[in-house]
């Protein structure tokens, strides 16, 4: 038998915090297309309060399509967004913007090969999240929806030690996961 004890596990482990729930910030937006032509935007969440603040916690992807559109519904809801009849959205209305967001981890082969661990969000894995106080209205153009002609922005209150306006660390294309 023949075995190379000088061999390395092909592994790439982008798994940044433990399985859980975390108050996110969304900290980019990036612009994209499925294989179907279908218009995806990938969200980088970063936990925003307790241990791993700081810290990324996943990517996310938004389908923009018939099928896509029940998961892109509760996550926009969730963000504080209008999610009902025909909305106008823009990427950069969701920068910024927290949500309760449970991550675990996932485990995947790649075409060359590799195992290639992450943190996936589930289905369902956004929810409001609970911040004290109202939330603050800024009559600024943003996300509205059409069919009600209403164009507030809401905005939720910034969790202590927190901005929304804190530049965040660039991400290099290669290091997005999927």
């Amino acid at each position: 038998m023949e075995f190379d004890f000088d061999g390395r596990d092909r592994v790439s482990d982008y798994v940044t915090v433990p399985a859980g729930t975390y108050l996110c910030r969304i900290t980019e937006v990036r612009l994209g297309t499925t294989r179907a032509g279908d218009e995806r935007w990938s969200l980088r969440l970063v936990v925003a309060e307790g241990q791993h603040v700081g810290k990324q916690a996943a990517w996310d992807s938004l389908v923009f399509s018939a099928r896509g559109r029940g998961r892109a519904r509760l996550v926009l809801q969730a963000l504080g967004l209008p999610a009902a009849g025909r909305v106008q959205i823009e990427p950069h209305d969701l920068e910024g913007r927290h949500a309760l967001v449970e991550v675990r981890p996932a485990e995947y082969q790649s075409p060359g090969g590799d195992v290639v661990r992450r943190n996936e969000v589930p289905y369902d894995g956004f929810r409001p999240a609970p911040f004290d106080g109202p939330a603050l209205a800024a009559p600024s153009a943003g996300a509205s929806s059409v069919a009600d002609g209403d164009t507030r922005r809401t905005r939720r209150r910034e969790p202590a030690g927190t901005a929304a306006s804190d530049p965040a660390e660039p991400v290099e294309p290669g290091e997005i996961p999927f």
